[in-house]
């Protein structure tokens, strides 16, 4: 058995890029541990918020979820844009993680375009 949500190409690029993410940071030291919980727990909500929003019924709840994790999504790239300016994160892994969330960002606002 499988819940619709494990389907959805972006969900799984969501969780890839959370792993990806954790990886990174698990082998970084200086980083200000608020900012490292904000950047987890908003990494977290992009793969959460996809997952609930599947299970929603209507259209609009659905939207709503997807909507939440694009801005979650926008959150993460704001906090590596961060760690790039503090010299935490190089430019490549700045530009490889940017990368993957532009990916994720598109395919959430064509599911959020398609729930009109």
């Amino acid at each position: 058995m499988s819940f619709d949500f494990e389907n959805l190409t972006v969900y799984q690029k969501a969780r890839d890029f959370r792993a990806k993410l954790f990886s990174v940071l698990s082998t970084k030291k200086a980083i200000d541990r608020s900012l490292l919980d904000q950047l987890k727990r908003a990494a977290v909500s992009i793969v959460l918020n996809i997952a609930e929003g599947s299970g929603k019924f209507s259209r609009a709840d659905k939207r709503n979820f997807f909507t939440i994790a694009r801005g979650s999504t926008y959150e993460v790239v704001a906090v590596i844009d961060i760690l790039h300016d503090d010299k935490v994160i190089s430019e490549e892994e700045r530009a490889e993680l940017y990368s993957e969330l532009e990916t994720v960002s598109k395919m959430l606002l064509g599911l959020i375009n398609s729930l009109k």
